[in-house]
C-alpha cells in the first residue's frame, strides 16, 4: 500500500520519531496508525534500553517562567554528550519538560522516589474515604492498592500523561527522545515554584478580618 507524506507528518508529530522510522512503521503495519505508534514504542524502548547504562554527566540547566512570572521551573536533564546537550532536539525535549512540569505540578521525578511515609499518610487518607462512602472492609485492600498506584502516577512526572501529547507518557517521550538523538537522557532533578504558594492571601483572611473590627467597635 502506499504510505502518505500527510501519515509520516501525523505519526511523527505523535510520536517524535525520525521521518524513516515513521514512514517504516506505517509500511510494517499496513498504514495503521495505532499500530504504527506501538510498533515505533517498542522500538524505541529497545533502542533506549542499550543506553540505559551509559553515564551521564553533560546536559543542560533550564529556567521557564510561566504566566508572567506567576510560576517558574528550574530543570536538569543530563546527556551523554554536550555535542547533544546542545543540539535543538534536546533543548527542544528540555523545554517542553520545563512547560510539562509548570502545568502537570508534579512532585517527583518517579514513583519510587515517593517516601515510604507519605505513601501511608495517602493511605490513611483514602481509606478513611472509602469507609466513609460505604465501602465494605474485607474490599479494602484490593481497592487501596489500585487508588495509591493511581495517585502515586498522578505526582510522578514519568508517569503523567504529557500535556502537549496525552496519547503518550512522560516516559515514552524521554524514550522516544533517547532513540531519536542516539545518547542516553535523564532526567536528573527539577523545582517548581508558584507565586504565593503557601502563603494565605490577604484577602482569604478579609472577613474574618471585618468581623474583628466589627467586634472591637461594639465593645
Amino acid at each position: 500500500m502506499t504510505i502518505t507524506a500527510s501519515a509520516i507528518k501525523e505519526l511523527r508529530e505523535r510520536t517524535s520519531a525520525g521521518m524513516l522510522d515513521c514512514k517504516k512503521a506505517l509500511a510494517e503495519n499496513e498504514g495503521n496508525m495505532d499500530k504504527a505508534i506501538e510498533w515505533l514504542r517498542t522500538k524505541g524502548l529497545s533502542k533506549a534500553a542499550k543506553k540505559a547504562g551509559r553515564v551521564t554527566t553533560e546536559g543542560l540547566v533550564s529556567s521557564y517562567i510561566h504566566g508572567d512570572g506567576r510560576i517558574g521551573v528550574l530543570l536538569e536533564v543530563n546527556s551523554e554528550t554536550d555535542f547533544v546537550a546542545r543540539t535543538d532536539d534536546f533543548k527542544s525535549f528540555v523545554n517542553d519538560l520545563s512547560m510539562h512540569i509548570a502545568a502537570a505540578n508534579p512532585l517527583y521525578i518517579s514513583s519510587t522516589e515517593i517516601p515510604e511515609e507519605m505513601k501511608a499518610s495517602e493511605m490513611q487518607v483514602l481509606k478513611a474515604k472509602a469507609l466513609e462512602e460505604g465501602k465494605k472492609p474485607e474490599f479494602l485492600d484490593k481497592i487501596l492498592v489500585g487508588q495509591i498506584a493511581k495517585w502515586a502516577k498522578e505526582i510522578s512526572l514519568l508517569d503523567q500523561k504529557f500535556v502537549m501529547d496525552p496519547n503518550i507518557s512522560v516516559q515514552d517521550y524521554l524514550t522516544n527522545t533517547i532513540a531519536k538523538i542516539g545518547e542516553n537522557v535523564v532526567i536528573r532533578r527539577f523545582s517548581r515554584f508558584e507565586l504565593g504558594e503557601g502563603l494565605v492571601k490577604k484577602e482569604d483572611n478579609f472577613a474574618e478580618e471585618v468581623a474583628a473590627q466589627v467586634a472591637a467597635s461594639q465593645n
